[in-house]
């Protein structure tokens, strides 16, 4: 039986992660809730959705929802996440899971690890991750020094979450789930923060106070070093960029499988040998991340150290802000 998912939000992502892969996923989009009734509905009437209920809460209560997927402006989705869980509900929610790292020690208690929980990054559901990983463990290429991550998106629509601080708007909360996440799969995160040293930085020059660009850097006691560099701008970027003694290896677009089935290269630049590039095969991020949901695949206790961190950086660049 497939399983059986209610939508909190009726939002344009939702319907991308939800309901276009859910055929071949083995899930079902039941229900929807939004915090516009009219929405709602319009929303259902568009993608066949058999249920609409008036609220949030009445989604909750609904003993035929099995799941939950969480789209709504990124300060409301700890306080969801957290009822889901005390409602039983096994939870998806889009990244970030939570904005602070109490936020996040109160989800795991709510979960109390009998419902799965699970951050929406969708990037995590590919083999990439695990070839550099190999590259890493087997020091083919001797030891890695740095990682340095770059990331531009669009501006925003004006008036949207993304220009309310208050929403957790700004383009470091959008895309420091992505980098975390590739850091933590490759060259692995302590669960222990001390034992990583951050920095953030930010003019905090945008709408309300906003941060538009932002640097973050995470430095380990060996030296090793990870940096994100993300901005808004006029054209997309995402790559990742591993540097070794012999060798760099790059990643391009690593956003473009959220478009559907698009293949991604690895390019390995050694220094006294030819290029090589690994293809991989097309994969579409959003059918993955589904699939791996329902077949029971929770990652609270990943995240959990990818948000502590976030916090960590976050109130470093807010820190360094009000430092004259």
């Amino acid at each position: 039986m497939p399983l059986e998912i209610g939508l909190i939000g009726a939002t344009g992502i939702a319907a991308r992660t939800m309901l276009a892969p859910a055929t071949t996923a083995n899930a079902h989009v039941r229900a929807v809730a939004a915090s516009d009734a009219v929405r709602a509905k319009e929303f259902a009437n568009q993608h066949g959705i058999e249920v609409v209920h008036e609220n949030y809460a009445a989604l909750l209560a609904d003993p035929s929802v099995e799941a939950v997927y969480i789209s709504l402006h990124n300060s409301a989705h700890h306080r969801w996440a957290v009822r889901a869980a005390v409602a039983g509900k096994h939870v998806i929610v889009e990244k970030p899971l939570c904005l602070t790292a109490e936020q996040v020690a109160e989800l795991e208690f709510a979960a109390d690890g009998t419902v799965q929980v699970t951050e929406a990054v969708a990037t995590a559901n590919h083999e990439w991750q695990q070839v550099v990983r190999s590259f890493i463990d087997d020091g083919r290429y001797g030891v890695l020094r740095t990682v340095r991550t770059r990331m531009t998106f669009a501006e925003p629509k004006p008036g949207g979450y993304r220009d309310q601080p208050e929403l957790g708007g700004g383009i470091f909360f959008d895309c420091a789930s992505y980098w975390l996440q590739a850091i933590q799969a490759t060259v692995g995160l302590n669960s222990e923060t001390d034992a990583v040293e951050v920095t953030g930085e930010s003019a905090f020059d945008g709408p309300n106070g906003v941060d538009r660009s932002f640097v973050a850097s995470l430095h380990w006691p060996d030296g090793a070093t990870a940096t994100l560099h993300c901005e808004t701008g006029p054209n997309h970027l995402s790559e990742h960029l591993y540097e070794f003694d012999q060798a760099t290896v790059k990643l391009r677009n690593f956003l473009r499988p959220v478009l559907g089935a698009v293949p991604l290269n690895l390019v390995i630049t050694p220094t006294n040998a030819n290029r090589e590039v690994i293809t991989f095969a097309p994969t579409a991020y959003y059918e993955r991340q589904l699939t791996n949901f329902v077949n029971g695949t929770s990652d609270l206790a990943d995240a959990i150290p990818r948000i502590e961190l976030m916090d960590a950086i976050y109130a470093d660049a807010r820190r360094r802000k009000a430092t004259p």
